[in-house]
């Protein structure tokens, strides 16, 4: 039964992998994998207790006799609802930011982008969108904001071509900055969750090898732009229909959604709960400033006419079902002992974290950045020190390759994925127009977190 679990998550992994090819949804399979791999673990659930839980079942029967009744209920208290509450926690975080994504957006939190970027200079448009791009991923869902700024841009640039190479510069700015904090990312929250890393720590080592792999393809893509973008100004959205806000009441809300995700990890620090339960309370807090500012319109006809793009609507849902699924389908392979057999091959043979944050990455590319990046924190239990301890660079290694490993190719992250089915990008174009520009930045990303390594080990 073994076998099968494996083989079901290595046919997942290939299945995501093919993903654009066969148009197979990765949540569909994700929630597959997750679903059908705890049925046939509870099915012989007898066996996988006996063999690795032994002495906590024993407890758990207090001298009762062990029935397939009790092995059920044991691996239901015991095992499955651990890993339920480690993918509910993360996938009610995604909730929160994107509800606050979607206030902000529906407030015209945003259209201070459209303001700045009202050039046809190349060299404006394409910093100002990823400026933009790189600190709001790093708080808010990268992959909500990475389709907020496709949509900003799509609806300016009139070239495909030139949108092509400013949407795939969006893209990278979002993962890169997503992996800067640990709340821009799954990954770096999901680490951040397990105590693995702590969120000053993390951002204080990430911050700069972040900015490398951002700056450096961004810089290679400019070169590419033509001197003068084929820009075509719509006039701005009339808001007065759904929202009476005026100028400071939007930076209001801003500083109100930014500023309390930024104060997340204090809450963290102080309470010891669940970083979504702050963000919960920022969306919160958000949610009333909205409905104050916006009292007179509660009840009026014009609030049923507000509109948020579906396409942030529909990624997003998918996102956090995939995650779901795909943290409950590991965690599922984990509980039958294939990633300690692993990881303790992958200390025999290389026994090199930066070997295998090299590897990450390039598998994030090919795979998913998510999915690669939780069998790689999964390989290996928080030792109390050494190489995968606490704010080990085990851990940051694994956080960054992923990242920007997975933007080598547009299929390895959701981000990714959302450029190509907006701008219609083959994969063979980004191939030979962006992944070698990536690779820049991820090499020199590494070598400035590799520097930082010798410097403070």
């Amino acid at each position: 039964m073994t076998l099968i679990i494996v083989l079901m998550l290595v046919f997942s992994y290939m299945l995501i992998a093919t993903g654009h090819l066969t148009g197979v949804n990765k949540a569909a399979i994700a929630m597959f994998l997750g679903t059908i791999g705890w049925v046939v673990f509870v099915i012989w659930g007898d066996d996988f207790v006996q063999a690795r839980h032994a002495a906590e079942y024993a407890e758990f029967l207090a001298g009762e006799p062990s029935t397939s009744k009790t092995v059920k209920y044991f691996i239901y208290d015991e095992l499955f609802l651990k890993y339920v509450g480690r993918a509910a926690a993360i996938v009610m975080f995604l909730l929160a930011t994107m509800s606050i994504v979607e206030i902000l957006n529906n407030n015209g939190c945003f259209d201070f982008i459209n303001e700045w970027i009202r050039t046809r200079n190349p060299k404006r448009v394409l910093w100002t969108i990823t400026l933009a791009t790189f600190f709001l991923s790093a708080t808010l869902d990268n992959l909500t904001i990475t389709m907020l700024m496709l949509v900003i841009m799509h609806s300016i640039v009139k070239s495909r071509s030139q949108r092509m190479l400013i949407g795939s510069a969006i893209v990278l700015a979002a993962c890169s900055g997503g992996c800067f904090t640990v709340i821009g990312d799954c990954t770096g929250l999901l680490l951040w969750g397990d105590e693995a890393i702590t969120a000053t720590y993390f951002s204080a080592h990430m911050a700069l090898p972040a900015i490398a792999a951002w700056i450096v393809p961004t810089i290679l893509i400019n070169r590419e732009l033509p001197s003068r973008l084929d820009i075509e100004w719509t006039i701005a959205p009339y808001r007065g229909d759904d929202t009476r806000l005026n100028r400071w009441q939007r930076v209001l809300m801003l500083f109100v959604a930014i500023g309390g995700l930024w104060f997340v990890p204090t809450f963290l620090s102080l309470t010891r709960l669940s970083p979504f339960l702050g963000a919960l309370c920022v969306l919160s807090v958000l949610w009333v400033v909205n409905e104050a500012f916006n009292r007179k319109l509660m009840n009026a006809d014009q609030m049923s006419q507000r509109r948020f793009p579906r396409v942030l609507q529909y990624g997003a849902i998918q996102q956090m079902l995939f995650v779901m699924g795909i943290m409950l389908g590991i965690g599922v392979v984990a509980e039958t002992g294939v990633f300690a057999d692993i990881a303790h091959w992958i200390d025999t043979y290389i026994g090199n974290m930066w070997i295998i944050g090299i590897l990450a990455g390039l598998f994030s590319s090919l795979v998913d950045m998510f999915t690669i990046a939780i069998s790689g924190v999964t390989l290996y239990d928080i030792a109390p020190a050494g190489d995968y301890g606490q704010n080990s660079f085990y851990w940051l290694i694994v956080a960054f390759s992923t990242a920007i490993g997975g933007c080598l190719l547009s299929v390895g992250s959701a981000c990714g994925i959302a450029l190509m089915q907006m701008e219609h990008i083959r994969l063979g174009w980004y191939v030979k127009r962006i992944a070698p520009k990536v690779l820049a930045g991820w090499l020199l990303g590494l070598a400035i977190l590799y520097v930082e390594w010798r410097f403070f080990t």
